[in-house]
This record gives structure tokens, C-alpha cells and sequence, in this order.
């Protein structure tokens, strides 16, 4: 029969569900609000909210009702089978109360416990995977991020109406999947008000705290390096931000020696972090990649590449735009069309180089920037010995297998640097002495040539032996491409060395110049920038005085010198002024670099070049030291 109270209804508590609550949240002899959902013969089925529902019989009701209905219940019994009964109550007057699910909320990272469990989880969609099956939200706290399953049906994208940066709360059952831990969501809603607040306050504290860098005593006593730990301090900030907030990074690095000792550290230590922070074992793979460069300069061609396939992945994978690092490069003016090409579409750039930088050019385009020239030092510091420090700073478990890396950066880029000498003990201690870092620098140098525009992952990790699991092979496997290095850099000496003309500048200086075009082998190793190197430190190591290489082709010149103070920036800047039509423009070290210019002015660009080289003052500092070796 139907319960009326309408005689001593004043007073009278009404509860109106939240949509979240339970079974939990109610208590039997308590009064509902209730909306209708079916009617059938013996009855109807009403809903108090999505997770409440049960049955007020036919004999419990008067009158007709139809699905949207509005009515008062009293919760009559939850039966031991989880039925629940409801009596339906007529009040002239009653006082409405809002009841909110009282939510125990899990952490993502400590979802492996608790599988088989239903849980519930707050925090920010960071990724959306539509797959052939369920949609998959990718959902960070401030503890990790997880990937959470919804199914409308196959392949149909489930919850349009949340998208990447909403805040939520899930609530679903912990499942193992292949390995990977997943939510497989029952219930997905969108936060807001004072909800949404609270999550993003937490989000941001927690973010804040994770993402500070580890502090780390550097591997050696330098203090030319010591101005450099606040910027570096400052790049691995922003890297573990990337990757708690599941942006993708793009590791862009100069394919030689010193590039790959920068870039491969960072790498093992950022997939080391996305995996410590991630339940999808796939994220280190989708998160990071690295990519190497033949230019001394980010290209356009490379941008455009770069941003492509990140619109397509933003398309396809639901993902973010990525960040772009720049390592062993990225610090000059060439670099400024390809940076604004991403500016379009704010990616943000780091650059970790010790290229003789141009600030004003570049400063405006970065969110941040390290490079010794800024703290009036030098190329001696190189970059792969930054980005060990860099690496340690993110993730300092993998320290002893990096500890050689900086001695063969240093080796690999020919550094002069006062720290040199303490980097070659340290890799001492860990088994290394010069000659094997000499012969791994070969090593990398050969395998990049190879490579071209493949990272080679595996394989240049087990020649630099970071996160490589077979030591004999990295030994074995060194002597051999070290010995084909060699092998081929004389080969291509013996052809070279007798077109090479020599003459002795103004300032005492020994120039040497060489058409690596028509009188070097073509598409082998060594290419002509090495084949330069070569000749110029024979000619070095034969004379002990000053000594200027030049190697051209058609439209190219790569400079090398020892014991004269060239500035190549400058004098690429002066000759494009200088030369009309001559199409001038690249840049490098101080006194290592490269040229580019038009093929027809080549002989004009040379002249005016060695013109130049003749008027630069000999350093009579290091003139002695290459006489007294």
C-alpha cells in the first residue's frame, strides 16, 4: 500500500543522490528522490542515482507513472542478493538535502596492488587513443599516469565529451592487460567548480615536487662548469615536466661523437623516468625519440618533418605536441626558420650546444638555452659532457654506467678542456684507458656515417656501452668498426694527400686546402668533413707550428684550424656582407666550422676567406704547446 505522510510531513528530510553514490550512501527507513526509468506490470524501477536503482512494487503505488517521472521513496530493504525495494511516499512538505559520494580515492602508481579491485581516480586526461576497440583516456595524478579503458563499441569513441586537459573522475575496475596495468572504466566524468579546483591544486603542488631535478655533485672538480648547473638544473626541470605531463619529447642531436655521447644519456635517463612514472610499458617508446642530424644546424627540411609527423600523431594518437631538445646544436641564426616554423603551433625548445652561439637571434624562440659561450667559456666544454650532468639530474640510478662518457665526448670533439686530464681517470677507474675511448669515439663516428639518419638506438648504445647488456660484444664490437674506421680514413688519405697545396700566410700561418670533391673518394667513409679533420691534424702533428685546413667542394668549405685565432661565425657574417651573390652562410666553432655559398662564386668566397685567415693573430699560447708536442 502506499505510505502517506502528508498529516506529519513538516520537517520531513528528503535526499537527493549525487550521481557518484552508492549503495554506500543510503540507509534504509531514509526518504529519496527518485526518478522512474521502466514500468512493467507489478511495478516500476526507479533510479536515485547512476548507481543506485531498484524496484517500488505495484501494490506500493497509487496512481500511473511514466519513465522520467519524478517521485519521493522510502528505501524499504537491500536484500542479501543486492536488490533493493522502495516504497513510494507522499509528502505535502519536506526539506530537500544534497548527499555527495564520499569518494576513496586511489593513487595511479599504486594501481599494481590492486588488481581486480574497483577503484576510483582523479586527475588530468593527458592523452586520447581512439583503437579499433575500447577509447583509451590516458589519466595523470599526482602519483603517475594510467591508461583507462572505455567501450561504447568497437572502434566508436567513447565520452566525446572529454578531451586532453579535463580534469575527471574515473571509477572502474583495475585489470592486467598483456603485462600493462588498465582501468576498465565504468564511470567517466568531467570535474568542475570547486572539484576541479581542488584536483588541479593538487595536480600542480604534486608536479611541482616531482619534477625538481636530483641534486648531484658533478662527476669532476671544474669550476669553468660550475657556471653551467643552474641552466642545466633548468633543462631537466622542464624535461621531468614533460614527461609527468605525458607531452612527448623530440631529442634532435649532431650526428657525430660528441652528439650521440649528449644524447644518449639523456635518453636512457628519460625512459628510465617515463617508465617510473607510467603504468603503460609502451610509453618510453611513444613519449621519446631521438633523432639524429647532419647539419650543424636544426634544418627546415627537418622542422617540417618534425612538426608533420607530430600533427599526425596529435591526430591519430591523441597525443600533444611535442617538446623539441636541440643538443650539440640548435644555438646559431641558421636555426631560426625552422624555430619559428614550430612557434606556429607553440612547441616549446630546449638547447643544450656549445656552438658559438647568437643570443639575439635564438633567446626569444627557446624556454631555455644552455651554452658555455653565454657564461664566457667555450667549445672545450662539449656537450656530451653537459648532458651527462643533465642525465644524472633526471635520473641518477644509471651515473655508473655514464661515467666514461664524457671522457670519450671530450676525445671525439678534440677538446682542450683543463678538465680533460680528470675525465680520462674517472673512466680509468670504470676499466677505460685512452686508447679504448679513442677507438669507441672512431667507433661512434663510423657507425653515425653509416647510420645517416638513423638513430641506430642499439647499436650506438653498445658501442658507447650505456644500457648495453653484453660487455664482450662492446668490446668485440668497438675493435672492429674502430679498425674499419682507420682502414678507410687511409685509403682515403692515401688518395687525398698529394692534391693537398699548401702555402704559409702573412701571419706565419701553414694554410692547406684540398678538393675533397675531385680529389677524395665520394659517398664512403670518411665523408669530407672528417677527411678534412684528417689531413689537418697530419699536418699538425708534422709541422708543430700554426695550421689552417681548408676543405672545399663546388659549393662547400669545411675549416679546420689549430694555433690561429679565427672567429668563423664573424667571418662567414663579413664575407655574406662582402661578396654579393655570394650566397654565404653556416658558421660552427670558433675555429672549426663549415661554409656553404653559391657554386659560381666559389673561387671568390675562397680568396676573400684566406685573406681573412692571413689577417687573424697566430695564439702564441697555443702555437707553444703544439711545438713543444
Amino acid at each position: 500500500m502506499t505510505t502517506d505522510d502528508a498529516g506529519d510531513s513538516a520537517g520531513t528530510t528528503v535526499y537527493d543522490l549525487a550521481p557518484g553514490c552508492t549503495i554506500a550512501d543510503v540507509e534504509e527507513g531514509n526518504r529519496y528522490l527518485a526518478t522512474v526509468n521502466g514500468v512493467v506490470d507489478y511495478g516500476v524501477f526507479v533510479d536515485l542515482s547512476d548507481h543506485v536503482s531498484g524496484l517500488v512494487h505495484e501494490s506500493n503505488l497509487s496512481g500511473t507513472f511514466a519513465v522520467g517521472d519524478e517521485l519521493v521513496v522510502e528505501l524499504e530493504q537491500v536484500r542479501e542478493n543486492g536488490d533493493v525495494a522502495f516504497d513510494a511516499v507522499t509528502l505535502d512538505e519536506y526539506e530537500v538535502e544534497s548527499v555527495d559520494h564520499e569518494y576513496d580515492v586511489a593513487d595511479a602508481g599504486s594501481l599494481e596492488e590492486r588488481v581486480g579491485e574497483t577503484v576510483t581516480l582523479e586527475g588530468e586526461v593527458v592523452q586520447v587513443k581512439q583503437t579499433g576497440g575500447p577509447t583509451i583516456f590516458h589519466v595523470r595524478d599526482e602519483t603517475g599516469t594510467v591508461p583507462c579503458a572505455a567501450f561504447e563499441e568497437a572502434g566508436v569513441r567513447a565520452h566525446p565529451e572529454i578531451d586532453v586537459d579535463d580534469l575527471v573522475r574515473v571509477g572502474g575496475d583495475v585489470e592486467r592487460r598483456e603485462d600493462a596495468i588498465q582501468v576498465e572504466v565504468d564511470e567517466l566524468d568531467e570535474l568542475d567548480g570547486d572539484a576541479a579546483a581542488d584536483v588541479r591544486d593538487r595536480l600542480d603542488a604534486a608536479m611541482a615536487e616531482r619534477a625538481e631535478p636530483h641534486d648531484v655533485d658533478p662527476l669532476v672538480d671544474w669550476p669553468a662548469f660550475e657556471k653551467l648547473h643552474p641552466n642545466l638544473r633548468e633543462v631537466a626541470q622542464l624535461l621531468r615536466e614533460t614527461v609527468l605531463e605525458s607531452r612527448p619529447i623530440r631529442v634532435r642531436h649532431h650526428a657525430d661523437g660528441d652528439g650521440m655521447c649528449a644524447s644518449v644519456p639523456v635518453q636512457y635517463a628519460l625512459e628510465q623516468f617515463i617508465a617510473e612514472t607510467h603504468e603503460d610499458p609502451e610509453a618510453p617508446r611513444h613519449l621519446l625519440k631521438r633523432l639524429p642530424s647532419k647539419a650543424p644546424f636544426y634544418e627546415m627540411e627537418d622542422a617540417t618533418r618534425d612538426l608533420n609527423f607530430a600533427l599526425e600523431d596529435r591526430a591519430r594518437h591523441g597525443q600533444k605536441l611535442p617538446l623539441l631538445l636541440m643538443l650539440d646544436n640548435g644555438s646559431t641564426a641558421e636555426d631560426v626558420p625552422a624555430y619559428e616554423n614550430l612557434a606556429h603551433y607553440d612547441i616549446p625548445i630546449a638547447v643544450v650546444d656549445h656552438h658559438h652561439p647568437d643570443p639575439d637571434a635564438v633567446e626569444d624562440l627557446l624556454d631555455a638555452h644552455v651554452n658555455p659561450y653565454l657564461h664566457d667559456e667555450d667549445y672545450r666544454i662539449t656537450t656530451g659532457m653537459m648532458c651527462v650532468e643533465l642525465a644524472r639530474m633526471i635520473y641518477p640510478d644509471i651515473e655508473d654506467e655514464l661515467n666514461h662518457v664524457p671522457a670519450v665526448a671530450g676525445l671525439s670533439d678534440r677538446s682542450k678542456a683543463d678538465a680533460m686530464d680528470d675525465y680520462l681517470e674517472l673512466a680509468a677507474e670504470e676499466g677505460y684507458d685512452e686508447d679504448t675511448l679513442r677507438d669507441i669515439s672512431e667507433a661512434l663516428d663510423y657507425e653515425a656515417h653509416w647510420l645517416r639518419y638513423d638513430d641506430g638506438r642499439h647499436l650506438i648504445n653498445d658501442v658507447l656501452n650505456v644500457d648495453c647488456d653484453d660487455e664482450d660484444r662492446h668490446r668485440e664490437l668497438v675493435d672492429f668498426l674502430a679498425d674499419r674506421a682507420r682502414e678507410d680514413v687511409a685509403d682515403q688519405l692515401d688518395a687525398a694527400m698529394s692534391h693537398v697545396k699548401h702555402e704559409e700566410l702573412d701571419n706565419g700561418a701553414h694554410l692547406y686546402r684540398v678538393d675533397v670533391e675531385n680529389h677524395a673518394h665520394r659517398f664512403t667513409y670518411p665523408a669530407p668533413g672528417k677527411t678534412t679533420g684528417e689531413i689537418h691534424d697530419r699536418k699538425v702533428e708534422e709541422t708543430g707550428d700554426p695550421v689552417i685546413t681548408i676543405g672545399y667542394g663546388p659549393d662547400f668549405a669545411v675549416l679546420r684550424s689549430d694555433g690561429v685565432r679565427l672567429d668563423i661565425p664573424t667571418m662567414v657574417s663579413e664575407l655574406d656582407e662582402g661578396i654579393v651573390g655570394g650566397g654565404v652562410s653556416g658558421g660552427g666553432h670558433l675555429v672549426v666550422g663549415s661554409i656553404k655559398f653559391v657554386q659560381g662564386r666559389r673561387e671568390e668566397v675562397l680568396d676573400s676567406l684566406v685573406e681573412k685567415m692571413a689577417a687573424a693573430d697566430i695564439d702564441e699560447e697555443l702555437s707553444s704547446t703544439l711545438q713543444r708536442d
